[in-house]
């Protein structure tokens, strides 16, 4: 190799590393997200606006029972209903879809175009044809055509996963938006799960929980990333390569 080209490849080695670098952190674990000024985190520092009206003072005595409807007595409830409350969403997805189509055509056409008998004609021509050559059939065309196809899609699913999720607005017909988000590393490896959805105050358990089938335009995301999920993805060449090449 010539001298002009190694000291190509040499100014060219620091940014081949930073790339590959920063794919991935080399020899520590991934670095977990900090918790910055997120919608779920200022809805709890932000006190929501009062939703019913102020019934005045209370005696000592109604203060003190445990029959109040009160959330802090013996028989309030207790489930997230406002601005920055917390509960628990459960997510049990068990899907499985299999579909199959199959289809298939035939088409079969014969057509022959003959001149017996045109002002005696073909008669006198038929005598200067080759033997065997006739106008009594001039033309005669046959095609055949058949088509056949099949597709099948299966697919199954199965998710069990908690995690806690802010009351980040109460919307004006009462509905709840919901966001939430999870990290959990083990060794080298980070697991995200975050959600996203509005809630129907109604559709929260007497436990404080909802499923995730009763939360509306639901936004599920599950992943992670570390060494093992940055093996399963190829090099940013390739995928560089796939997206450019056209075969």
């Amino acid at each position: 190799m010539c001298p002009a080209n190694m000291l190509r490849l040499w100014k060219l080695s620091p940014c081949v590393l930073v790339v590959a670098c920063s794919s991935a952190d080399v020899g520590r674990a991934p670095e977990l997200t900090p918790i910055a000024a997120t919608a779920d985190r200022i809805a709890m520092m932000n006190q929501a606006l009062p939703q019913t009206l102020d019934q005045g003072p209370q005696t000592p005595g109604a203060q003190a029972s445990l029959w109040t409807g009160d959330r802090g007595s013996l028989l309030g409830d207790r489930r997230a209903m406002e601005q920055g409350d917390i509960l628990t969403v459960v997510i049990e997805i068990d899907d499985s879809a299999e579909i199959s189509n199959s289809s298939e055509r035939g088409r079969s056409a014969g057509q022959t175009l003959g001149v017996p008998s045109l002002f005696g004609l073909p008669q006198k021509i038929d005598e200067r044809l080759p033997d065997g050559a006739t106008l009594g059939s001039a033309v005669g065309v046959n095609s055949t055509s058949t088509a056949e196809g099949n597709g099948s899609v299966q697919r199954n699913e199965k998710l069990t996963l908690r995690i806690a999720a802010t009351i980040t607005d109460m919307l004006p017909n009462g509905v709840l938006a919901i966001e939430g988000q999870q990290e959990v590393r083990v060794n080298f490896e980070l697991r995200e799960l975050t959600i996203t959805g509005f809630v129907r105050p109604a559709d929260i358990s007497r436990q404080n929980e909802i499923t995730y089938d009763k939360i509306a335009s639901a936004r599920i995301s599950y992943g992670g990333r570390g060494q093992i999920s940055d093996m399963q993805q190829p090099r940013y060449g390739q995928q560089a390569l796939e997206a450019i090449l056209p075969f």
